[in-house]
This record gives C-alpha cells, sequence and structure tokens, in this order.
C-alpha cells in the first residue's frame, strides 16, 4: 500500500494522508465512468445544469470550511482564501447559463429538400488533473464544462490538496449527480500516465507545469484524444508614459505577490515607460513593504508561505542569479522577520535594473518575485514583452484604449488586459501560446475542446 502525505506549509506538519489507488481501483473507476457517461450524455442539459446549480450551492455552504482547508494544504492566508470559492462559484455558474446555447445544434444555411445542421457530441470521460495553486480555480475550469457537456469526469488532483477533489465529490454526491459521472482518484506519477494512456479516457484536461504538460503530450501521442495543457508564465506588463500611476503600482504590486507569486498568470515582467519609472520604482517599494509575512491562520497576515522548503529555496537561487547577473534587490529580506532560509516563509522582492540575461525576465520564478525594467518607448515594450518562451497573459497600463488595442495586437499572448492583471473572465477563453500551452478553457469556446462536431445532412424529400 502506497501512502500520500501532505506536508502543510504553515509549520511543516503532516495535514493529510490518503491512500494512493492501486490498479484495481484505477480499473474499476474508468469502468463505470464509462458506464455512467452512456447514461448521463442522454440527460437533458436542463437537468445538468440544475443538478450543477445544486453543486454550487454546496460548494457555497462550505465556503469558510473550505477556506481553513486550503490555507493549510497550500498556504495562502485565511482573509484572501474565500475569495477562490467566489471565484470557482463564479465561473461554475457562468459556465452553466451559457451551456444550453453553447450546446445546441448550429443549423447550416437553409436549403430546399434538406435538413442539415452540427450537433456538439460529448467526447466521453475527461480526465482532469489540477494543480495546487488555485485548487478550486483550476479544477473547475474543466470540471463542470466537461459535465455540463455530457461527459464524464475523473479528477486527480494535487498531491498538495487532496482534499480539493474530495470537496468537489462531496458537493456533486450532495446535488445527487448520478453515481459514476464525477469520481477522484489520488495517483502517483506513473499511474497518472497509465490513466492518460487508457483507451477509456476521451480527453485530459491538464494544469502544471510546462516539464509536466511535456510528459503529458507524450502520453498521448499513440492515441488520437485531445489534451488541454494549461502550463507555465512569466507575465509581462508595460505601464506606459500616460499611465494612472497609483492604480498601475497598486495591481502591479498585487498582481506579482497575490498568492505569494505562485500564480501561472502573475505578473513578473515590468517594464516601465523612463517617464514614470523612478516614481514607479519608490512606490511599489513602499507598498511592497507594507506585506506582512507570516503565520496565514492569521488575519493579520497577507503574505503566506510558498508551498514548500524547497520551492523556496529554488526562488532564492533564481533571485541570486539574476543578481549575481547585475540585478539589484529593492528590499532587505531581513525587514521581514518571518523570512528565514530553511522554511517556506520567503520575503517579497523587486529587482531593478533588471535585463533579459537574467533568470528573472526570462524563466518561469513561482514565488512573490518580480523583475522591474525601464523603456523608453512602446516599440521597445513590445519588442521585450515578445521576448519569452511564455505567452499566458500581458498587460497594459494606459488611459488611451485605442493604443492598448493597437499594442495588444502586437503580442503574442492568451489574454490581453488593460488596466488590471492576474483574472480569469469566464465569458472570454482562457489560453495560452508558445510553452504556456494549448487548447481552452471557459467561454462558449471552451466548450468546442470538450465536445466534437458530428454533422446530421438529412434529404427530406425523394
Amino acid at each position: 500500500m502506497s501512502v500520500q502525505k501532505t506536508i502543510s506549509p504553515v509549520d511543516g506538519s503532516v495535514y493529510v494522508e490518503r491512500e494512493l489507488a492501486d490498479a484495481q481501483a484505477i480499473d474499476h473507476t474508468l469502468d463505470r465512468a464509462v458506464k455512467a457517461q452512456h447514461a448521463w450524455r442522454n440527460v437533458p442539459v436542463a437537468e445538468r445544469a440544475a443538478i450543477c446549480r445544486r453543486f454550487c450551492d454546496a460548494v457555497e455552504a462550505r465556503r469558510m470550511a473550505i477556506a481553513l482547508q486550503l490555507t493549510w494544504q497550500m498556504g495562502r492566508p485565511i482573509r484572501y482564501s474565500a475569495n477562490e470559492v467566489n471565484g470557482t462559484l463564479e465561473r461554475a455558474r457562468h459556465m452553466i447559463d451559457i451551456a444550453a446555447a453553447s450546446l445546441a445544434d448550429v443549423d447550416a444555411v437553409p436549403k430546399d429538400n434538406f435538413k442539415r445542421f452540427v450537433r456538439r457530441e460529448p467526447l466521453g470521460v475527461v480526465f482532469t488533473v489540477a494543480a495546487w495553486n488555485y485548487p478550486y480555480l483550476i479544477a473547475v475550469n474543466s470540471v463542470v464544462p466537461a459535465i455540463m457537456a455530457g461527459n464524464a469526469v475523473v479528477l486527480k488532483h494535487s498531491a498538495q490538496t487532496p482534499l480539493c477533489a474530495e470537496r468537489f465529490a462531496e458537493c456533486f454526491a450532495e446535488a445527487r449527480l448520478p453515481d459514476g459521472v464525477f469520481q477522484v482518484l489520488h495517483l502517483s506519477h506513473e499511474d497518472t500516465e497509465r490513466v492518460v494512456k487508457d483507451s477509456r479516457v476521451a480527453f485530459v484536461a491538464f494544469t502544471g507545469s510546462v516539464a509536466g504538460g511535456h510528459a503529458i503530450q507524450h502520453a498521448v501521442t499513440d492515441r488520437f484524444i485531445g489534451a488541454g495543457l494549461e502550463l507555465g508564465g512569466c507575465d509581462p506588463a508595460y505601464v506606459r508614459h500616460d499611465a494612472n500611476l497609483a492604480h498601475a503600482i497598486e495591481n502591479l504590486v498585487d498582481g506579482a505577490f497575490f498568492n505569494s507569486g505562485q500564480s501561472c498568470c502573475g505578473i513578473q515582467r515590468i517594464y516601465v515607460h523612463e517617464k514614470l519609472h523612478e516614481d514607479f520604482v519608490a512606490g511599489a517599494i513602499d507598498l511592497t513593504k507594507q506585506y506582512v509575512l507570516g503565520n496565514p491562520t492569521e488575519q493579520a497576515t497577507t503574505l503566506g508561505p510558498v508551498v514548500r522548503t524547497s520551492a523556496a529555496q529554488q526562488v532564492r537561487e533564481q533571485i541570486a542569479a539574476s543578481v549575481a547577473a547585475g540585478a539589484r534587490p529593492a528590499i532587505n529580506e531581513r525587514d521581514f522577520t518571518a523570512s528565514r532560509t530553511g522554511t517556506p516563509y520567503l520575503a517579497p522582492q523587486l529587482l531593478l535594473d533588471a535585463t533579459h540575461d537574467m533568470s528573472v525576465m526570462r524563466d518561469e520564478i513561482f514565488g512573490p518575485v518580480a523583475g522591474v525594467m525601464k523603456v523608453r518607448s512602446d516599440a521597445e515594450a513590445v519588442q521585450l514583452m515578445n521576448d519569452s518562451r511564455f505567452g499566458l497573459t500581458a498587460a497594459i497600463w494606459t488611459q488611451d484604449a485605442d493604443a492598448a488595442l493597437a499594442i495588444g495586437d502586437r503580442i503574442d499572448t492568451g489574454t490581453w488586459f488593460m488596466n488590471r492583471c492576474d483574472y480569469l473572465d469566464p465569458a472570454l477563453a482562457w489560453v495560452g501560446v508558445k510553452d504556456s500551452g494549448r487548447g481552452c478553457t471557459l467561454s462558449r469556446v471552451g466548450y468546442e475542446h470538450l465536445t466534437r462536431p458530428k454533422s446530421f445532412h438529412l434529404r427530406t424529400r425523394v
């Protein structure tokens, strides 16, 4: 028997232990999913919606319990944890509300004596592999739309956040979702790969590292199935010469350091027009120093630990590499007394005089770190923003919407923001380019990736 242990970053204790599924349990789960999906696909969309709305109600009723478990599993300050439930419900309810229109038959142009349309059919069993950093928000992107589209779902959550998967199952059970339509497996990496390769799985929705995305892509190469891959980021922001400076500082410091910087779409590269650079840096430093790093179960804490001690050490090494290359750290780590080597507690850092020779401007740093670089023009900002192997989101601060649109058209990114960052609007497609992944979740477009088109061409008169 193999046991998975979840070590809490709060105090290093073992918070959860779960037995990993063996071959027999995996086989039984996939068989149940296939059987349940054959019946579920015939359930009217309105009935699916009623069940999924009850699921949302069950999640909402557990809001504070979920928040506390989140804090202990992955370290987010308790003052913010409940907001993840709010975002999860926003996405789920939106996808439920648009399901009927998104899944409706698509009629072709009228033609005498013919009835022609395209029907969106469910794929079958969707295998969702979710990450720990936003464990409900990430999972809901595929879980609820897949079920609404008539698929069955098997959810494998991160070893860091296994209780999140179990809360999903608990809430679907309370909503009276038929048995087998949604199931949870706690799996090793090796068994996760085996499930991906299993012929009973019709689609894989993966969120994680670029290396993990390559492993998933490799695992599906022998099969003609889809894989949605939401991977890493090193997301840029441009503070244009006409920006509202106070608003830009507030948004970007939060975009860089919220969730201790552990967000694939968090801000890591900040390009500031030379006209505003000095004032931006002064304001960003001042605001960064106001964070309270400490025990995330305490209401006063605004910055929690990163997920594990090894992750904090890796971030420190990336900071040191950037400093060795010429970056200037703006924050004295000793000013944050809770920040200590050998623990997951890590002070926030702004690296000034950054260049693209440095790790902070080229690699994903999954921690509270951002690099700041002075630019002289829009053209220079565009060139630098595109000088990355990642392309998840990018943002601009300006008071000129026409300029924002023109610059956005030139940026290689999945989402382009003006005067905001680090947010998913469920009405818009969530998608990455380059090493940030492929495929799409959310919006009407997201349903296209969880269904297959089937054309009906009927001659009505002979």
